[in-house]
């Protein structure tokens, strides 16, 4: 995608999350630093700062064996990880069931709220107790993608957690548990 339409569609992006969603002060919300391939956040972190939420950013911790993922405050000078993947170094760190949105890259995502990530499953791992409660107030998973990665049908592993919604540059969808 052309680099000039890929930031357009980041731009309206943001647009359908400020419509759809909201966002508003003192909220707690998980955004991610995109890499290349990934529809990019920076529109809609400006936003979120705007509005004066509390970005949280995740990081990988290399000190835990099952591969963890942690939620901290966006705050001063991001980090690149072994993985490529910009990081805040910030200590001040948020357990997923504190967060009030989280927005999560995606490659492929269906009605169902079934998402394709890049197959390393940190973020399965880090909300994996939706799975085990059928009723939860907190957090609500949004996945940002393009309109053109909506699939009919993508099978669920028996680890993934099903999203609540995906914005597009077209608008949102809400998925089956949103």
């Amino acid at each position: 995608m052309p680099a000039q339409l890929r930031a357009a569609t980041a731009q309206r992006l943001a647009h359908q999350v400020d419509r759809a969603l909201h966002l508003a002060a003192g909220q707690r919300i998980a955004l991610y630093a995109a890499l290349p391939h990934e529809l990019d956040t920076t529109p809609l972190i400006a936003l979120a700062a705007k509005r004066g939420c509390l970005i949280y950013l995740p990081r990988i911790d290399r000190a835990q064996r099952a591969r963890g993922m942690r939620f901290v405050q966006m705050r001063g000078a991001l980090r690149t990880n072994r993985l490529g993947i910009a990081e805040p170094q910030s200590a001040a760190s948020l357990g997923a069931r504190w967060l009030d949105i989280v927005f999560l890259p995606l490659t492929g995502f269906d009605p169902r709220g079934v998402r394709l990530g890049s197959g390393g499953g940190f973020y399965d791992r880090a909300f994996a107790f939706r799975r085990w409660r059928r009723f939860w107030r907190a957090p609500r998973l949004v996945g940002l993608g393009y309109a053109f990665q909506e699939l009919p049908h993508l099978d669920a592993a028996t680890h993934d957690v099903l999203m609540d919604a995906v914005v597009t540059e077209e608008g949102m969808r809400r998925c089956a548990t949103g």
